[in-house]
């Protein structure tokens, strides 16, 4: 350690100076030999080491070669500047109170919360099948809630990123979950689709911290020769919440029973009782985080160094103890810290701007520190336009005793015709004549009448009302006991095909997440981004081939099991480009940008659909390819220290 007489950091411990005052230790300094109460009875001379006679070196050896290294390495360099010097310290702290208990326990609550923000991705496309009957949904308002989900993920990233690196990553997780659990609960009583989308959107910025919040806070408790390994680990609890989100979702939604009404105002069916399950996940990582303590190294940084010290001997403790090592003792006496935690950020100050301008200098700076680029994988699947145009089609004396699906018919004339008993879906009558027909018994979806002429209609036990007659001609029509509102069909089967393929897809990221995570620490992280990335590009370029449909699903599943791959490295890469006091914001704005992606991504895509898939295509894997390329150059990190 640099000289305390020049060096411009407060101590912790005995004499220690703290930004110029006085700061007495709450724990006295142990000496070197000093033993605890639970060493009594031991003597370390009795203990040998059974790799000793194999000529293999003690993990203590082997720490110690490491931090003569740095030592070296240090001292032949230019001078150390005081974070790193922070840095360095708190990596030997690390080393000392080694990996075992608290990080897999720490790592199954974090990683629950990661599958509460999978779960997220997948609640509203799932229930959107029986949500649109149940809540009257037309598809402008169907597209709406789809963009909610990442609009809100979106937001709730960037807020949340901001305030872990101010108020603390542990509070700031239980908020950003508490307001997730609280709202998704709401949302599955929610009886109008404006109340729905309202909690919904709040669910979404609650559970969008997720993600930056649960890397930086776990990276802050691994030591470097476990940081990649275990955070590629930590990924694929992402992929169990997507796993748990269609599988339930598979054995609810069916269930029509599920469920109940009462009168006419409130109903309780099958899909809400999945969204209330879709919660667990978030509830059981909330509750697990009451017993978690705050990120030592954020404390350091926010110079509350009693804190600090306390977690990591709790974190030394518990690892030694579980390992049947309890005499081991936590030595550690003195952790510098800088004297104030100041935000590096420009700012305009106080007496020299309103508010407003200062948050946005600050907001400017921050994307300008942004730097690292990262493209979000788009999953493709096959989308062909199924609409059936009929032009100046005259039928006469015919019973419709068929459902009607995705059709416009234009100038038709239609005689003495019954439509009994069928199903109208997204079907659209312009310009037609209809003489002296009948309907009966219609459930109908986005079914319109537009600039149409009505003679001698009876329409009987429809829900065909006033809205769906668009500057229409009537004379002679009758409505009897017209339908009001929307029904769920429960005898209608729900298509599984949609569960299925989420489930596969998800399950196909599996073995992407075994092999990114073996091998992120022994190729490097850039290596596996860039071929992870080009792989999915040639991917996407096999979609040029119009295959089948179950042709398209494989190429999904290949898409996704590479794809996570590059995920987990850009993961991992953002923790170890920022430093403590900006890493989760750094990761927070690359998340929103990542949320703004798939937005934009669906966007383009859809204004595609029934005109080419070329356009789509050829762009995704330019952007796979332009990205694999650039990530292939730059500096590995498996050997920073996280600053």
């Amino acid at each position: 350690m640099a000289d305390q007489g020049v060096d411009s950091y407060g101590t912790y411990g005995e004499g220690g100076g703290y930004n110029g005052c006085g700061y007495q230790a709450d724990y006295p300094p142990q000496e070197e030999d000093a033993a605890s109460d639970v060493t009594e009875g031991h003597d370390e001379e009795d203990q040998m080491y059974e790799g000793e006679y194999q000529g293999i070196p003690h993990p203590d050896e082997v720490k110690a070669a490491h931090r003569a290294a740095r030592a070296k390495a240090r001292a032949a360099g230019n001078a150390v500047s005081e974070l790193e010097e922070l840095s360095q310290q708190y990596e030997d702290i690390m080393e000392d109170c080694g990996h075992g208990k608290f990080q897999w326990t720490l790592f199954v609550v974090l990683g629950l919360a990661l599958m509460a923000d999978g779960v997220e991705c997948f609640v509203v496309a799932f229930v959107l099948p029986s949500a649109e009957k149940d809540l009257c949904l037309s598809n402008a308002e169907k597209g709406m809630l789809g963009l909610i989900v990442f609009l809100s993920m979106m937001v709730g990233a960037f807020v949340w990123g901001g305030l872990a690196d101010k108020v603390g990553r542990r509070r700031c997780l239980i908020e950003a979950l508490a307001i997730n659990c609280v709202f998704g609960f709401l949302s599955s009583f929610a009886q109008g689709y404006g109340f729905f989308l309202f909690f919904r959107l709040l669910s979404g910025i609650g559970i969008g911290g997720t993600v930056p919040i649960v890397y930086s806070y776990f990276s802050e408790f691994l030591q470097m020769d476990k940081r990649g390994e275990h955070l590629s680990w930590l990924c694929m609890f992402w992929m169990i919440g997507a796993i748990y989100a269609s599988f339930t979702a598979w054995c609810i939604i069916p269930r029509y029973g599920w469920g109940f009404t009462m009168g006419t105002e409130f109903q309780f069916h099958s899909w809400r009782v999945f969204v209330l399950a879709a919660a667990c996940p978030a509830i059981a990582s909330l509750v697990g985080l009451t017993f978690m303590p705050e990120s030592p190294r954020f404390l350091l940084e926010n110079a509350k160094h009693d804190e600090a010290w306390m977690i990591l001997k709790q974190v030394h403790d518990t690892n030694w103890r579980a390992k049947g090592q309890p005499e081991k003792v936590f030595t550690v006496t003195h952790i510098k810290a800088p004297k104030t935690a100041e935000d590096e950020f420009i700012e305009i100050q106080s007496p020299t701007g309103t508010a407003v301008q200062r948050w946005a200098v600050r907001s400017l700076t921050l994307c300008k520190l942004v730097c690292t680029v990262t493209t979000h994988p788009t999953q493709f699947e096959e989308y062909e336009s199924k609409v059936k145009v009929f032009h100046k089609e005259r039928v006469e004396n015919f019973h419709f005793n068929f459902s009607l699906e995705n059709q416009i018919h234009k100038e038709g004339e239609y005689i003495h015709d019954k439509f009994i008993s069928i199903e109208m879906k997204s079907v659209k009558f312009e310009d037609s004549l209809f003489e002296d027909c009948r309907f009966e018994d219609i459930k109908s979806t986005d079914t319109v009448f537009e600039n149409c002429t009505i003679h001698s209609t009876v329409f009987y036990n429809t829900d065909l009302w006033e809205e769906r007659f668009i500057n229409c001609w009537m004379e002679n029509t009758t409505f009897v006991h017209n339908k009001h509102g929307c029904h769920l069909d429960t005898e209608e089967e729900n298509d599984v095909l949609i569960y299925l393929v989420s489930f596969l897809g998800s399950l196909a990221v599996l073995p992407g997440n075994i092999i990114s995570a073996l091998f992120m620490d022994k190729i490097g992280r850039m290596k596996i981004i860039g071929g992870s990335m080009l792989i999915s590009a040639g991917c996407s370029f096999f979609l040029f081939l119009g295959f089948s449909q179950s042709a398209i699903i494989a190429l999904q599943c290949l898409f996704c099991g590479v794809s996570v791959a590059a995920w987990n490295g850009i993961e991992v890469v953002t923790v170890e480009l920022y430093p403590a006091s900006k890493r989760a914001t750094a990761f927070g704005v690359l998340n929103a940008l990542c949320k703004l992606a798939a937005v934009l991504g669906s966007s383009i895509f859809a204004s595609f659909v029934g005109i080419t898939e070329v356009i789509p295509i050829l762009l995704s894997f330019t952007a796979l390819v332009c990205g694999g390329l650039v990530a292939l150059r730059l500096p590995d990190t498996r050997e920073k220290i996280l600053l």
